[in-house]
């Protein structure tokens, strides 16, 4: 027949038979206490099962002698001193019992269990059954000995994460059932309508056809326990599948081999484990690899560009001085009746500009030395105040003949300095010649001052000329790039002076910088170490 119909009787029986016991206990009981007071009664009776329901859950060592030993213990604790004591309104105890104790023993009273005092009755009841039930659980499990099925069922529970839902089940069960035995248990629980549905999908999910299978494999068994323990509980399932199941006992051979499966399925696991984490590694480099080379490449193009850029600009500024000279050849030589006023202004223009393409020539090969790491270096001990001096001198039939003033200020007592005299030279004499050409005729003012700061010598050198802009000051450190704008008669230049400058304080540890506003002049200044910090 269907069992399912006479499960839920049972279960409707046994609700009923729980309120009527509950109403008992409220009639013999003190009729006055609160439905809260009930509860809580109730409450301390359920806690006796937590300690071996969580030792079950996360303690191996736990027996069923100690789960047992535990909650025996802890109910009758919870019996003496709650529900026993609850009796003394109705008469069930005499005043002595609670006064005194049992036999006039005080340390029994059970309101006072072992004069515990200064506790509510509930939570006097709690803290002691408690207490007898965790001892008696942890006592016992420690002086008995689990069964090998109690060991095995308590490494399955606890470590359940740690296998495979179904496939360490499947792998240790051995034991005989038929289909037809199986298909009949759960029709009386489940009833033949949905038996039948369930059993073809899930055979239709395996490729099975169940009515040309005698026998049932272990997966079939596991999952018709599943589907009852969804209608009874896990217990009730496993003991219904066990009445149509007949298990075989596992040999030594067998278990060996299973152990010795497990142990080469776990190894493969750890191989693979290893080598996704030597894959994600690989990958990681590969990425990391990737990028360089990007970055590389995107570096590349960018010195590619710079190249032609350069290129492009070099032979723009060799090509304005190079047509200069060539137009006013061509017209000394085609004219020769020139008269010797011209002929001399216009050879004086063929000079002027050779001297420049000279020039510029000179700075592009040596900018390309510098940026190379080829250039000479003659490194001495040099003294600042007198370098200062020479360069002003040198300096001075530029600004006299402009009409431009150079005054010096310099420290008194101003430490050497370890750099390449001429090198030094070569910076300062551009600076001073920028500032005078910048530097207002007839009115121009030309400041240097050198200072020492710290560790180091700083070198100003100003001017009271247009100044310069924010986006110019942005970009006359870059090589073929000037502030101003020609059409408003900014002096020629070749645009190499500053960067090579700019290289020069580099290689010395310094640097060099400018500080302008528009109308206001601009004033800049470079850093040198001194001598003994420059040596190391």
């Amino acid at each position: 027949g269907d069992y399912g119909g006479v499960l839920l009787a049972v279960r409707r029986v046994t609700i009923v038979v729980i309120m009527v016991l509950g109403y008992i206990y409220f009639r013999v009981t003190d009729t006055t206490a609160s439905l809260v007071s009930i509860g809580l009664i109730s409450f301390a009776a359920v806690a006796q099962f937590a300690p071996a329901f969580l030792g079950g859950i996360y303690w191996k060592g736990g027996t069923r002698l100690g789960a047992l030993a535990g909650l025996v213990g802890g109910f009758v604790v919870w019996a003496y001193t709650l529900p026993l004591a609850a009796t003394h309104s109705i008469g069930g105890v005499p005043d002595s019992f609670l006064a005194s104790g049992p036999w006039g023993i005080g340390w029994l009273r059970p309101y006072n269990l072992f004069n515990l005092t200064g506790m509510d009755p509930v939570s006097h009841s709690l803290f002691w059954s408690l207490f007898v039930n965790i001892g008696a659980y942890v006592g016992v499990s420690l002086l008995s000995r689990p069964s090998a099925l109690e060991q095995s069922q308590a490494s399955r529970f606890i470590n359940a994460f740690t296998y495979a839902p179904e496939g360490d089940a499947v792998f240790l069960w051995r034991g005989t059932a038929t289909v037809d035995d199986l298909r009949a248990m759960l029709e009386r629980f489940l009833g033949a309508s949905r038996t039948a549905r369930l059993l073809t999908d899930y055979g239709r999910s395996r490729g099975v056809d169940w009515s040309a299978t005698h026998l049932a494999d272990a997966e079939l068994v596991q999952h018709a326990e599943r589907l009852l323990a969804g209608v009874m509980g896990t217990a009730s399932a496993r003991v219904a599948i066990a009445s149509v199941v007949e298990e075989e006992s596992l040999t030594i051979d067998e278990v060996l081999r299973m152990l010795d499966e497990t142990s080469q399925v776990r190894a493969y696991s750890r191989q693979l484990e290893q080598r996704t984490r030597q894959l994600e590694q690989k990958s990681r480099e590969l990425e990391a690899a990737t990028a360089e080379l990007r970055a590389a490449n995107e570096r590349l193009q960018e010195l590619d560009r710079m190249k032609d850029d350069f290129i492009s600009t070099v032979t723009h500024e060799l090509r304005t001085p190079l047509t200069s000279i060539r137009a006013f050849s061509e017209i000394l030589h085609d004219n020769p009746d020139l008269d010797v006023k011209r002929r001399v202004h216009f050879l004086d223009i063929i000079l002027k500009e050779s001297e420049r393409l000279t020039r510029l020539i000179n700075q592009v090969l040596d900018l390309a030395k510098l940026e190379a790491g080829a250039a000479e270096w003659n490194t001495t001990e040099v003294d600042l105040r007198v370098l200062v001096d020479e360069s002003i001198v040198a300096a001075s039939p530029m600004a006299q003949e402009k009409g431009v003033a150079i005054h010096a200020h310099v420290d008194g007592d101003v430490p050497p300095i370890w750099v390449d005299r001429d090198r030094i030279m070569q910076v300062m004499l551009n600076l001073l010649s920028n500032a005078v050409k910048f530097s207002p005729a007839g009115s121009g003012l030309v400041q240097v001052a050198v200072t020492q700061a710290d560790d180091v010598l700083q070198v100003d050198v100003s001017d009271n000329g247009p100044g310069i802009s924010a986006e110019d000051q942005a970009i006359i450190f870059d090589k073929f790039r000037q502030g101003g704008d020609q059409s408003r008669g900014r002096p020629q230049g070749t645009g190499l002076g500053l960067p090579i400058s700019a290289q020069i304080v580099s290689h010395f540890g310094g640097s060099l910088w400018v500080e302008s506003a528009p109308d206001a002049g601009a004033t800049f200044s470079f850093t040198l170490p001194l001598a003994s910090e420059s040596r190391r």
